[in-house]
């Protein structure tokens, strides 16, 4: 049984077919004017160009990541490792003091925070293009530099809720065999003379 969710085109909520879409799990970090850190929590992120090397990120055109991120011309993408779930909840919070909650520094050249206890990999970029979207600004980073963690896999969500890669590509439980001679008794084929 399906249920339609068909509201007007003014309102309609798409967050349930999102929840869909299950995807990997980014904190998007900057620098405001004020050198005070700025991030949140952002599973909207798309890879655009290979040449130039560019990312997409969609950002509240409410929220002070943003406004640091265009002010200062450059952020950082935090790709979060599948340990880092409490990491993602606080800075998709409301939460103030979420940089002394999370360990972090800044590297030379970096675009904004690397979220060293937490991210699995870290892409710089400088911002070259914005474009406002509702409530959302898509920013546009040409990626200068990539840091990759020693190890780790990726955190994902879906449905509202957490997934670790390493369970979501384990393989399966092997079946128990059964034997061909147990699986044929009692067995009728169509069209068999028997």
């Amino acid at each position: 049984m399906s249920t339609s969710l068909s509201t007007s085109s003014d309102n309609t909520d798409i967050r349930p077919l999102m929840s869909c879409f299950p995807s990997g799990v980014s904190v998007v970090t900057a620098l405001g004017t004020d050198s005070a850190p700025r991030g949140m929590t952002c599973s909207s992120l798309a890879s655009v160009a290979l040449d130039p090397a560019t990312l997409v990120v969609c950002l509240r055109t409410a929220g002070p990541t943003l406004r640091a991120a265009l002010d200062s011309g450059r952020f950082a993408v935090n790709l979060l490792d599948e340990r880092s779930r409490a990491v993602s909840d606080l800075f998709a919070s409301g939460a103030t003091d979420r940089f002394e909650r999370a360990e972090w520094r800044l590297p030379l050249g970096a675009g904004g925070p690397h979220l060293t206890g937490a991210a699995l990999a870290v892409a710089d970029c400088e911002v070259t293009q914005a474009v406002e979207v509702g409530d959302h600004m898509a920013v546009f980073g040409r990626v200068t530099g990539v840091t990759l963690a020693d190890a780790g896999e990726p955190l994902l969500y879906g449905r509202r809720r957490y997934a670790s890669w390493s369970v979501a590509t384990s393989p399966p439980a092997e079946a128990a065999e059964v034997p061909l001679s147990a699986a044929l008794e009692g067995d009728t084929r169509v069209g068999s003379r028997l």
